[in-house]
């Protein structure tokens, strides 16, 4: 409860920006062109950024976000508390799993790549090259670190 209540707040500055889709509209149009970014949750490392395409990771339900990583961007070893389910729209992800940062250990997943981890499951993910992915779950969302002190809120 404890990391869905931080991800919340973290989101409240994000709320504003985006417009988020009701998960009961009839339906959910969005170009490429049309997608409105702004900075990631403070859950995640500074440099990303968040569009919700569909839904409100805040809450309960189904949602779509994109992540917009630069190269050289990391996640260390986490956790989600929903499947996490994970398209690479563009660029690659690099991704391993387990409790440690084993960079020899990932696979390389270009553009057009998906991969669904199910609830509790430690990975971590860099990426060499700017890289947008989608990822669809159920909210609310949250992120826990295997280890907390890589956690970026906790060097604010």
């Amino acid at each position: 409860m404890k990391i869905a209540s931080i991800f919340a707040i973290g989101w409240i500055g994000f709320c504003g920006i985006a417009s988020f889709a009701s998960a009961e509209d009839a339906h959910t149009m969005i170009a490429p062109n049309d997608i409105k970014w702004a900075p990631a949750p403070k859950v995640l490392p500074a440099g990303a950024e968040a569009a919700v395409l569909f839904g409100d990771p805040t809450k309960e339900g189904l949602f779509a976000l994109r992540l917009k990583v630069p190269s050289g961007y990391a996640v260390a070893p986490h956790t989600h508390p929903a499947n996490e389910v994970v398209t690479v729209i563009s660029g690659t992800t690099n991704l391993g799993m387990g409790e440690t940062a084993d960079r020899s250990a990932t696979k390389a997943l270009p553009a057009g790549s998906f991969f669904a981890l199910p609830p509790g499951t430690a990975h971590f993910v860099y990426f060499d090259e700017e890289t947008v992915i989608q990822i669809t779950t159920n909210g609310p969302w949250g992120l826990k670190y295997v280890n907390p002190a890589d956690d970026p809120q906790k060097s604010q």
